[in-house]
């Protein structure tokens, strides 16, 4: 039997600031300004601890990986969006050369699309999660019960397709809302952001899209980039094959060693 659910302090909190606010306006009518504008602050600040993806206010959130693997000099490299058939077999090629693996964070619709190149994330090594179903961009407005269905359906069609089920759900852009953790709980998957981004999806210059993510890199850190909806350069090429070789040519300088999340987080 899996554990129950356990709020977050500061979800909890939230609650009580809504009973707290209830119960007062019931005792003392005449408070009722108050107590909305209490409810109303507490609504801001969970949206906003919605919309700031390395919160842990809303719940466990992998940002950074353990302190073994830190101590191993691992790294995480995951790759959002794909598949995609004229981007992703350039990355899994590249990552083959350095003799790297990664965790790919596919959206189901996509992956239903391109079912072999999905599968062959796996057979080369890597490890497909799960980025939702439709990765809606209302994703952070959903209710618990569309949460749901999004997030198991793209965990049903990605078991499917590569005969491992996914350990890690990353929202649509990062965001969320206090709905996704009991959900997660109790699907049993893992929300996971990262340590550094390079805003590949809206940046096509590969120089500051490497800088992003080089800049401080270390030991523990999870590296974001995109295969699908990648930004492209001057030239059209898409900015992840650009920047990825310069990126794993200055890991490897570094004696940094990238691993899949699920390696970083075995003892």
């Amino acid at each position: 039997m899996g554990t129950r659910w356990t709020p977050s302090p500061f979800l909890s909190a939230s609650a009580a600031v809504h009973g707290a606010a209830v119960l007062g306006t019931l005792a003392v009518p005449a408070a009722w300004p108050w107590a909305l504008g209490a409810l109303a602050a507490n609504h801001a600040l969970l949206a906003g601890a919605g919309l700031w993806p390395s919160s842990h206010l809303l719940g466990p959130n992998l940002t950074h990986l353990p302190e073994a693997a830190t101590r191993r000099r691992e790294i995480a490299l995951t790759i959002d969006d794909g598949p995609d058939p004229a981007v992703t077999p350039r990355v899994l090629d590249l990552l083959d050369a350095a003799n790297v693996k990664a965790s790919f964070f596919c959206i189901g619709r996509i992956a239903e699309q391109h079912r072999v190149l999905c599968r062959a994330i796996v057979q080369r090594g890597h490890q497909v999660e799960n980025h939702g179903y439709a990765h809606s961009n209302a994703f952070s407005l959903f209710g618990p019960g569309a949460m749901r269905r999004d997030i198991v359906r793209a965990q049903a069609t990605l078991s499917d397709i590569t005969g491992q089920a996914p350990e890690f759900f990353r929202a649509t852009a990062g965001l969320r809302n206090p709905f996704l953790d009991p959900v997660l709980h109790d699907l049993g998957l893992r929300l996971a952001t990262w340590t550094r981004r390079a805003y590949d999806t809206r940046t096509g210059d590969p120089e500051r899209v490497y800088q992003r993510l080089a800049t401080r890199l270390g030991a523990g850190d999870i590296v974001l980039m995109h295969d699908g909806h990648c930004a492209r350069t001057p030239t059209g090429e898409p900015v992840v094959l650009a920047v990825l070789p310069r990126l794993l040519k200055t890991i490897a300088e570094r004696q940094l060693q990238p691993v899949t999340l699920t390696h970083a987080l075995t003892p």
